[in-house]
């Protein structure tokens, strides 16, 4: 028995064949996710929603070659895009990705800012039970920029990207499931249903919000080659990550790529000094998003290559060169703090105690691995004081490529830790997810036992490559 799988990315629209019968992953395609639409104002993201629905159908019929005889697909997409539609399935709007933050223009009725309005109107108890999670990026704060300058219609219906795509390419009107919806920032995680007091306070009432289904539920007919497939609704890209690494109770998973969360599994909810998500069969993530990681990485790198790049020289393979410096630069006494970008570790970075003979790039590196892995344990601190889990779980583009940050990490933390046993993290897990939907496992939880002896990767040794 075969799945296809689809992972709606931010760079890129991934696809693969999954075999239920092997345990396998094959055949994974990837596809450059369409560019933002350009001109746009300041703090807006946009694409066109057509063009991700060809790119997405071009996609399932490459992977119809592999697999013909495939006989149903699982999604996981990009989470907090949204798309407004109407009732006959027509884009009411562009797509509005993660990256957007107009909600941060100046409110003109009022001091502040329309994210200040947004906060405003939402009493604490009511954030905690949305997941307390409110920023920029929450279509729930797009749908309440476009309602406080009434550009909202009355019965629209907004869609997730993801939904939106699949919707479209079966003719259907959408749904959504529960990591999705949160992911909108209008799920009352408690009921598992939509907040209508939290969007009545916005003015968000008169929408046509979407059913609410399990993630294992065949809700959407997706043409492929000749034939018409049972599809799942698509779940969030994060939670399949998390799912992907296999994670257990008393693990702590550390996914770290562009951006970077801290989640533990937990059976209920239970508000604190995190954000808190649905997973599946019922339970909950605890988890801290947007820690600093590849994207505060990465404006080191630019400022070491402002030179070269000026003077019209291409660096091949910067990573690979510091790679190779932070391997030679077993200790520093360099101090980077990463927070160039706001988030749960300040809004303000820095370079200190710098030395003539420290200012080299394994330094450099060495010190920012370090200050990660800081950053790591502080937060793992605030989704439980007393620490409770007995092993890491590393997954992720860059805790891939880098045995000294996954190192350092460790170092902190006194734990041992594993690798994801994939490198396809999000595939792995619409594996767990396909079997589940297929009826070959009762649940996720189950489907997971499945994969672990399949997938089991020995633990990382304790302070290696340091």
């Amino acid at each position: 028995m075969k799945y296809l799988a689809l992972d709606l990315g931010t760079s890129f629209i991934k696809g693969a064949v999954l075999d239920l019968e092997r345990l396998a992953i094959t055949d994974v395609v990837r596809r450059p996710f369409p560019a933002a639409l350009p001109g746009l104002p300041p703090l807006l993201v946009e694409v066109d929603p057509q063009a991700v629905v060809v790119a997405t159908r071009a996609l399932l019929d490459e992977l119809d070659a592999y697999a013909p005889d495939a006989v149903g697909v699982v999604v996981c997409g990009q989470m907090h895009g949204l798309v407004l539609m109407d009732a006959a399935g027509r884009p009411l709007s562009n797509a509005v990705t993660w990256q957007d933050q107009r909600i941060l223009q100046p409110n003109p009725r009022g001091a502040g800012s329309y994210f200040d309005l947004v906060t405003a109107r939402l009493p604490l108890v009511q954030q905690q039970a949305l997941g307390n999670g409110l920023k920029p990026s929450l279509p729930l704060c797009t749908l309440a920029w476009w309602s406080g300058r009434g550009e909202l219609s009355g019965g629209a219906i907004p869609a997730s990207l993801a939904d939106y795509v699949l919707a479209a390419l079966g003719g259907q009107a959408p749904v959504v499931e529960p990591t999705m919806a949160a992911s909108m920032g209008a799920l009352d995680l408690p009921t598992g249903r939509w907040h209508a007091v939290a969007l009545g306070n916005l003015g968000l009432g008169g929408l046509a919000w979407p059913p609410i289904v399990d993630a294992t539920t065949p809700a959407y007919a997706i043409p492929v080659g000749d034939r018409h497939l049972p599809c799942c609704p698509p779940v969030g890209d994060h939670q399949a990550a998390v799912l992907g690494a296999l994670l257990q109770p008393g693990e702590l998973s550390l996914n770290i790529s562009t951006g970077s969360q801290v989640s533990v599994l937990a059976p209920r909810f239970r508000t604190g000094d995190y954000e808190v998500r649905p997973y599946f069969d019922g339970g909950f993530l605890q988890t801290i998003t947007r820690i600093p990681a590849g994207r505060a990485l990465n404006a080191l790198v630019d400022l070491l290559l402002e030179l070269s790049r000026a003077e019209g020289f291409a660096v091949q393979n910067p990573w690979a060169t510091i790679g190779a410096a932070v391997e030679a630069t077993p200790e520093t006494d360099l101090q980077v703090d990463l927070a160039f970008f706001a988030g749960p570790v300040g809004d303000r970075g820095a370079i200190t105690n710098i030395r003539e003979e420290a200012l080299q790039a394994g330094h450099l590196f060495r010190a920012a691995f370090q200050a990660m892995a800081a950053n790591y344990r502080l937060c793992a601190g605030r989704l439980d004081p007393s620490q409770p889990w007995s092993r890491l779980v590393f997954s992720g583009g860059l805790a891939q490529r880098f045995a000294p940050l996954r190192a350092e990490i460790e170092r902190a933390f006194g734990v041992t830790a594993r690798l994801c046993p994939a490198t396809e993290d999000t595939l792995l897990g619409l594996l767990a997810l396909a079997l589940a939907a297929s009826g070959r496992s009762a649940g996720v939880a189950e489907a997971t036992a499945h994969l672990r002896p399949v997938y089991t990767v020995e633990d990382t040794a304790p302070g290696a490559a340091v």
